[in-house]
């Protein structure tokens, strides 16, 4: 599997879900978004805010399929989740003007639809990302085809529609070697 020193989770949203079972194959996590509430949100998750998001059936899931320890893997995760950055997708320095050290990883899981208009931006955003993964690192994105839109409760919002074949070739265009799609 895919592991290091260092996972970028770019557009995480609220969410931890993702870092779950990262947390057991890098030792530092660097998370991030767009939107202040959701950094605000991940934030009082890592404090043990009492206001925070519940995520223990989640949590509690996770850690049936690993053979883990509920207390120990949040306890980790809190230990490896090292900074809760603004992220932006669309600018060439996305952690501008924070400076980050390459990762070894980056995720991102239903984020990079969102503020992307069009393939060609679709293929930038993937160039911008490029910059912050070190030389023979991965990416890994979490991605729904063809969906124009998504809601959040009775709010519908923008997502670009994308289908398989014009994402594997916004990928080699913006320069990666694609091991598994």
């Amino acid at each position: 599997g895919v592991k290091g020193d260092l996972l970028i989770d770019f557009g995480a949203g609220p969410t931890i879900y993702q870092l779950l079972s990262a947390c057991e194959a890098f030792n530092n996590i660097i998370t991030s978004d767009f939107l202040e509430q959701n950094r605000a949100q991940l934030q009082k998750w890592l404090r043990k805010d009492p206001d925070a998001l519940d995520w223990t059936k989640i949590v509690k899931f996770v850690c049936e399929l690993e053979g883990n320890s509920c207390k120990k893997k949040e306890e980790k995760l809190r230990r490896t989740v090292t900074k809760v950055l603004k992220c932006d997708a669309l600018k060439k320095k996305p952690f501008d003007p924070e400076d980050i050290p390459q990762a070894d990883c980056l995720i991102s899981c239903l984020c990079l639809e969102a503020p992307c208009k069009d393939v060609e931006s679709f293929t930038n955003v993937l160039r911008n990302l490029k910059s912050l993964i070190k030389p023979g690192g991965h990416i890994v994105i979490q991605s729904v085809l063809k969906s124009s839109y998504y809601y959040v409760g009775h709010k519908k919002f923008f997502s670009l529609s994308i289908t398989k074949e014009e994402l594997e070739m916004a990928f080699k265009e913006a320069g990666y070697e694609i091991v598994k799609l």
